[in-house]
């Protein structure tokens, strides 16, 4: 009786310590914006980013593990849809993955487009957009890649968390069951993560150029379902990494981006049809985002 009570309590521990973990990695969107006066420009205003790299990462994290402290009554709006939706695929994940078999092309293809959500691949992509910028002297494309590169540390530091506090196995371990507490690493998509993380940060850098923003949440959506096609993830893990990566995205931009780097959406910006297929905390909205600017 004893050892049944003993394992109880530890598993409730572990469900909370989960809770925190992921109700930090949600929120850190909307829960910590940057309250300072942002800086003066400065007349070399990427470099000083280049300097702050590790302390803006170190700050980062502080805002993003203590973002639950800051949740306020309004953030139920996305913060309820999105949990209910979780839990529901976490209900179905085991239906749903087993409907998918070991198709070998299918597997190929899933395979290579989840290479973008890839710590090579995602870094690589940081990694273009800041030397292209240093060789042509182009900030809005510096500050894209420092900042991506930015968000990608912040992403490891988060998911890597979460897949140890879980340990779920994945769809094709333990019969498909996704059991948590089972020594794996599934939860959530590390490569979803990345992805949103990383198209969140180039959409916001170039909010002015449509076939540059879309052209980014397309990839980040195109990673997040092979991970589920390839039998890597659950559908669950890879909604929880979306949500994750993109509110760590948007945080970074909104924290650390400055005016000076070329970003001139102010006055370029027209007439825009937009509609995002994402999860937007910052707006208070879960589902598919749709403006009309005039």
């Amino acid at each position: 009786m004893k050892s049944n009570v003993t394992r109880v309590c530890r598993s409730a521990e572990r469900c909370a310590t989960l809770l925190v973990i992921i109700i930090a990695g949600m929120s850190s969107a909307s829960a910590q914006t940057p309250t300072s006066t942002p800086p003066t420009p400065q007349p070399s205003p990427t470099p000083s980013l280049e300097r702050k790299f590790l302390k803006n990462i170190l700050r980062d994290q502080r805002a993003i593990w203590t973002s639950p402290l800051h949740l306020h009554g309004e953030d139920a709006k996305w913060l309820v849809p999105l949990g209910l939706a979780t839990a529901a695929l976490i209900a179905t994940d085991r239906r749903t993955a087993g409907a998918l078999h070991d198709n070998r092309p299918r597997l190929n293809i899933s395979r290579d487009v989840s290479y973008l959500g890839s710590s090579f691949g995602a870094g690589a992509i940081a990694a273009s957009f800041y030397l292209i910028g240093r060789a042509r002297g182009d900030a809005r494309s510096r500050e894209t890649g420092l900042l991506s590169a930015e968000a990608l540390i912040d992403d490891v530091i988060v998911y890597s968390a979460l897949k140890v506090a879980t340990e779920r196995t994945r769809p094709r371990k333990d019969l498909g069951r996704g059991r948590f507490f089972h020594g794996g690493f599934s939860f959530p998509s590390g490569h979803t993560v990345a992805a949103w993380s990383l198209a969140a940060i180039v959409a916001s850098e170039y909010k002015d150029r449509p076939l540059i923003k879309f052209g980014a949440y397309g990839l980040a959506t195109a990673v997040s379902i092979s991970r589920f096609t390839g039998r890597n993830h659950f559908l669950s893990d890879v909604l929880v990494g979306s949500a994750i990566g993109y509110g760590i995205g948007r945080y970074v931009y909104r924290a650390h981006h400055n005016a000076a780097s070329g970003d001139d959406t102010t006055t370029t910006q027209t007439k825009r049809f937009t509609v995002i297929p994402l999860i937007a905390p910052r707006q208070q909205s879960f589902g598919v985002s749709v403006a009309w600017r005039l």
